[in-house]
């Protein structure tokens, strides 16, 4: 078996196959674990989740470790967690996978970038989403500092500078409350409303204000109390009104962007209608000139070392079944596509289980295991975006239920000869 990536994921992942006795190897393109906390995020970010529910069950976080870890101290957490548990021995760093392609006798052939190719019996897909990059599409060319917000290194860079933000997620207002504190000026432009609350509520960590075990609907009217405390309306903020149901799409975790609107330090905008040089035209007729603009406009869910037509999407939505499979082939398994509400935490070891489950059972079947989730009538989910406890409720009645009704389904297609 392959685990392609040495994040959060692919660390919990060889744990398991370590604890199953599976062999395996796990590449890394980095020179180090740590995935995106790796090389993916800003010297001074800070999680919006908290240690609580961002450390994994089996490994908690040392103490001294605040409420809102900081990248240094993810980065250190993960490499404990990797030499802890002797995985870091095992990954071969400086390996970046070019082309993942099925082959006969149900095997994988993985060629590396240097040339190299080998044969698996299965893929576990560990490579992360937060780095493909999504860009806007606005008429016209901005000749400033034009970047995502993946691109953003260092405070310096926004230094007495004009910098506009784009977006309205946990990156655009973390990078909009930097350019307020550091830029000469600093606004931020959102195309609609978006729910963002503050980064702890009642004294604990705004994740951990609502029990998991109440319902939905009851947790966004508790929420939505709550927001009316600690935030009142939006529009006191020069922002609009969400146009959404909290938990429709991502809520954004943030105080300082908050604080800074009311200050008077960060300018509320609404869309970009296009770019004309240094000068950006927006929505409502007015314009602005600007040094740095910033597209802190997501990223696209991909896997591009696949053979095409092997791994689909839906706009975000990975069409992937059990969380991981795919139908037509055995034992590919692409891995941590959605996001978790809260933090991954409560998620990921339970998820790994599952997916150790979901290998196990389809050395058990004739046919691949995603045809036959299909068959049963399963689908792909509907949202990117799940809830923490939900999801591992699902995934406990899974281990019960799914692996008889697997069988039998499995028996039954082949008679029909499927």
């Amino acid at each position: 078996m392959l685990i392609i990536g040495a994040g959060p994921t692919g660390l919990a992942m060889a744990r398991q196959l370590k604890m199953a006795q599976v062999p395996y190897d796990q590449v890394e393109a980095d020179t180090r674990v740590g995935g995106n906390w790796s090389h993916g995020a800003h010297k001074g970010i800070e999680l919006v989740t908290s240690r609580r529910t961002t450390q994994f069950p089996e490994f908690p976080m040392e103490r001294q470790v605040g409420d809102f870890p900081t990248r240094r101290q993810m980065l250190d957490y993960l490499t404990a967690y990797a030499r802890h548990f002797d995985l870091e021995a095992s990954v071969h760093f400086g390996r970046r996978v070019d082309y993942v392609a099925p082959v006969p006798d149900e095997r994988w052939s993985v060629r590396m970038d240097d040339g190299t190719e080998s044969i698996y019996k299965g893929v576990f897909v560990c490579n992360g989403h937060h780095w493909d990059r999504r860009w806007p599409d606005y008429p016209g060319k901005f000749t400033g500092n034009y970047l995502h917000a993946k691109d953003f290194l260092d405070p310096s860079q926004f230094e007495g500078k004009r910098v506009l933000v784009i977006g309205g997620g946990n990156s655009a207002c973390d990078l909009a409350s930097i350019a307020a504190r550091v830029g000469e000026r600093a606004s931020l432009s959102v195309r609609r409303g978006y729910w963002i609350m503050p980064k702890k509520m009642l004294g604990l960590p705004t994740v951990e204000c609502i029990s998991p075990w109440l319902s939905i609907p009851m947790q966004r009217r508790l929420l939505r109390a709550l927001l009316w405390l600690y935030v009142g309306s939006y529009k006191r903020y020069g922002l609009p009104e969400p146009d959404h149901q909290l938990f429709d799409h991502h809520p954004t975790i943030s105080t300082t962007v908050l604080k800074h609107l009311r200050a008077g330090s960060l300018t509320p905008r609404c869309d970009v209608a296009r770019f004309e040089g240094k000068t950006v035209h927006f929505a409502d007729g007015t314009a602005e000139d600007f040094d740095v603009v910033v597209c802190a406009t997501g990223y696209n869910v991909s896997v591009p070392f696949l053979a095409p037509g092997l791994f689909t999407t839906e706009g975000p939505v990975a069409q992937l079944y059990g969380g991981a499979l795919i139908p037509d082939h055995k034992h590919l398994y692409i891995m941590a596509t959605a996001q978790v509400r809260s933090g991954v935490g409560p998620v990921i070891s339970p998820y790994v289980e599952h997916v150790r489950m979901l290998m196990e059972l389809q050395d058990e079947l004739t046919l691949p295991l995603g045809t036959v989730m299909k068959s049963l009538g399963l689908r792909p989910p509907r949202s990117h975006l799940f809830d923490a406890h939900l999801a591992v409720t699902k995934m406990n009645e899974a281990r019960s239920q799914l692996p008889d009704a697997a069988r039998k389904e499995d028996r039954r297609l082949q008679h029909i000869g499927v």
